[in-house]
């Protein structure tokens, strides 16, 4: 959902700003409803080899774990451009073969696109550049590590639910084709 024309910007933060504006109701009386937006952001589904590489993770009031690498994106800044920044800064990797697999927007109640690419064939360009709240060790894992990682919590992602699907329907080696590009 968009934020409408008519909407107020009530309150400006770092990440999330709120807008708010008078909607009808099927009574005829009217109400205040809300929304919050956000830059989007990309998550990157690494590869090298016939590995997967995720960041072992922590930042400020956050424990320890696994993730796809990933961020915000700049302001006007395009979802491409935002995933090859993010995956040089988070693991000093770079890729000459993209593909974005999918686009959602996760809440509907704010305006926010996630953009999910596969980064195949990655390679070590430069050091990683974190920012001052990150902590990220690259760790390397098997395409059954990495099925039975996001289909083991639903609350993950869209990709949990997919790989489920997929794992349900016997078609993960299609998927495990489009993520190794063979």
């Amino acid at each position: 959902m968009k934020i409408p024309k008519q909407a107020k910007k009530v309150f400006t933060g770092e990440i999330f700003d709120i807008y708010q504006w008078p909607q009808k109701m099927f009574d005829g009386s009217t109400a205040t409803f809300e929304m919050i937006s956000r830059v989007d952001t990309v998550q990157i589904i690494a590869t090298k080899g016939n590995k997967i590489i995720m960041g072992n993770e922590v930042q400020p009031g956050m424990k320890r774990g696994l993730s796809l690498l990933g961020g915000r994106c700049d302001a006007d800044e395009p979802s491409l451009k935002a995933a090859k920044r993010e995956l040089k800064e988070e693991s000093g990797l770079a890729s000459k073969n993209w593909k974005l697999i999918h686009r959602y927007h996760p809440l509907i109640k704010m305006d926010w696109e996630m953009f999910l690419y596969i980064a195949r064939d990655c390679q070590i360009v430069s050091k990683p550049h974190l920012d001052a709240g990150e902590k990220i060790d690259l760790v390397e894992i098997s395409f059954e590590e990495f099925v039975d990682f996001f289909t083991s919590d639903f609350r993950r992602s869209w990709l949990s639910y997919y790989l489920t699907k997929l794992k349900a329907e016997k078609k993960l080696s299609e998927f495990k084709k489009i993520l190794f590009g063979k």
